[in-house]
């Protein structure tokens, strides 16, 4: 398979950036996305060139770190899988393929296509945890917790915080993604203690760090790869409703 690969290069945060242009020749149809990278990286450095500087990780859909936009969507054409997860036979021969990092303002380009997604921890980190201490695992079944709740709240912990859902929306809002972290901790009783002030404080610190607001245009949904559902973002105003009807 040959593609032309017009890629985003970006020296740092400062700098102004650019698409490069490149031809990569040979590509198997079962090489993931970022492997084919991996090989024009390869043939850059033996031109003489520099690398393309890209994030990964644990390349198996786990970690949220590879996200790029692919031909203007987030991880790609195809749903529910992320950057690493997409393989070169979701592309033709002869394709041309345009890779830009995740843009928002509260994502700043560090370099190529890789940005600094900070802002998601100082989210957690403002209110996203559990302090009771539950000690030892208890029995199973001695915690009284419905099975739809259980479920909801594992729906929402998959989310992998790869910031999909802000690049994909037009407003560049983090909703999706606070409101799944809300979301998981709040409908479980190791949860409660927190519950008035965790959703808060959370959407506090997302406002501070410049994300967009919600218009419910739903592109968040579409570009997440674990399918996380806007559901979880009116949970999330009802847990706000809630938290103001009930602060001291």
């Amino acid at each position: 398979m040959n593609l032309t690969v017009n890629v985003w290069r970006q020296a740092g945060p400062n700098a102004t950036g650019k698409f490069e242009r490149h031809e990569v020749k040979e590509i198997s149809e079962h090489a993931s996305f970022l492997e084919m990278l991996d090989i024009l990286n390869e043939q850059l450095v033996v031109s003489g060139s520099e690398a393309i500087a890209f994030e990964h990780d644990c390349r198996e859909g786990i970690c949220g770190s590879c996200g790029v936009v692919i031909n203007g969507t987030p991880h790609g054409p195809r749903k529910a899988v992320t950057t690493c997860q997409l393989h070169m036979r979701s592309f033709n021969d002869g394709d041309e393929v345009w890779i830009e990092p995740f843009r928002a303002k509260a994502f700043p380009i560090l370099k190529d296509l890789v940005v600094d997604r900070g802002s998601f921890d100082r989210i957690i980190q403002a209110g996203g945890y559990v302090s009771v201490n539950t000690g030892n695992a208890p029995d199973a079944n001695s915690v009284p917790i419905s099975k739809d709740n259980v479920e909801k709240s594992l729906d929402a912990a998959a989310c992998i915080g790869c910031g999909a859902c802000v690049a994909a929306c037009p407003n560049a809002s983090a909703m999706l993604f606070t409101s799944a972290k809300v979301g998981h901790l709040s409908l479980l009783p190791q949860g409660h203690a927190e519950r008035r002030t965790r959703a808060e404080q959370m959407v506090a610190q997302m406002d501070q760090e410049g994300f967009g607001g919600c218009t419910n245009h739903g592109a968040c949904q579409e570009a997440c790869p674990k399918e996380i559902g806007v559901e979880f973002i009116a949970r999330l105003n009802r847990e706000l409703m809630r938290a103001s009807f009930t602060r001291d």
